[in-house]
């Protein structure tokens, strides 16, 4: 279904488990905000990265999130005072008939399927937050959905930062890459997406294997692209401090920075699906977030079986029906 009212989309958000905030900051993003409730707000991180921007700066023209479902109904008051969200509801289905599409915004990957197919089944359009699935069963889910005509997008938020955009779109000065490093935090099946989609913006598709080594409290995920590019993936678990940084060794320079513009980050990636949503087109093919998906399933089955190196190829065989 493509939008093409000029009345402003119907969204409803769906979903809220402990550690990801997202129905208050992406609702916020969206709708605008109330800098009162924004203050009550348990996630210190999103007050801190929303509060420079005005209420009457926030806000993606053409959309609304309308609608609003949390795991704990008691956390949904708060959420929708905050991102000025008139309707919460009981049940998530409720929302079928009411909107025009609806955001998963919870990152537990292994229940992701359950969590979109009543509105894949009702013909909605679908955002899943990262990473979209975390099983090859779930992955040969939605691979059999996108085939089938269902609409959806799923990405980490990375994919859009800012702190990238020198490095796209041939800018980049630093020549052909060596040596690609990515920090990230809590574990590889819930936060690896962040820090190997940014890097996959760089290198392009054609990830050929992954190992992944754990330590107490860490995991290293060393990856190698067809491009000859090596890359390592620190999960640090209790990471928070370093997440984000990034490091790029190139044949012809060096650079290091760290992703801190979270606001313009998860913008563009909302105004990715409105415009998804609007025009019916999406800002990168679907087989790349199948490679991704099965770069993030082949690294679980290295962690399975003692860090054996794990082609990637494996996992896309397998896809097949």
């Amino acid at each position: 279904m493509v939008k093409n009212s000029d009345s402003p989309l119907r969204l409803a958000m769906l979903g809220m488990i402990p550690g990801n905030g997202h129905p208050f900051s992406w609702s916020a993003i969206i709708n605008g905000y109330d800098p009162a409730a924004l203050a009550r707000c348990p996630y210190a991180g999103i007050t801190a990265y929303m509060s420079p921007h005005a209420p009457d700066t926030v806000g993606i023209p053409g959309a609304r999130v309308t609608h609003l479902w949390t795991d704990d109904p008691a956390e949904a008051p708060l959420v929708a005072a905050t991102a000025l969200i008139p309707n919460i509801v009981a049940k998530p289905e409720e929302v079928i008939g009411q909107v025009d599409a609806v955001v998963i915004s919870t990152d537990d990957g292994f229940d992701h399927v359950r969590r979109a197919r009543p509105f894949i089944e009702a013909g909605l359009p679908v955002f899943v937050d990262k990473p979209l699935a975390t099983s090859v069963e779930d992955l040969r889910t939605f691979i059999a959905w996108e085939k089938s005509g269902a609409r959806f997008l799923s990405s980490s938020g990375l994919r859009y930062a800012p702190e990238l955009d020198p490095y796209l779109d041939g800018k980049s000065t630093l020549g052909s890459l060596r040596w690609v490093s990515s920090v990230t935090a809590k574990t590889w099946e819930r936060y690896g997406i962040h820090a190997l989609e940014p890097v996959f913006r760089l290198t392009g598709p054609g990830f050929t294997s992954i190992r992944l080594e754990t330590a107490p409290g860490l995991e290293v995920a060393h990856l190698v692209h067809q491009s000859g590019t090596q890359v390592t993936l620190p999960v640090i678990y209790d990471g928070a401090a370093t997440f984000g940084a990034l490091q790029l060794g190139g044949q012809a320079g060096l650079a290091s920075f760290r992703f801190t513009d979270t606001y313009t980050t998860f913008r563009r990636q909302l105004v990715a699906f409105v415009e998804f949503l609007q025009t019916g087109k999406s800002a990168y093919p679907f087989t790349h977030t199948v490679e991704l998906m099965a770069i993030i399933i082949a690294g679980l089955r290295s962690r399975a079986e003692n860090s054996r190196r794990v082609e990637v190829a494996e996992i896309l065989s397998a896809l097949s029906p």
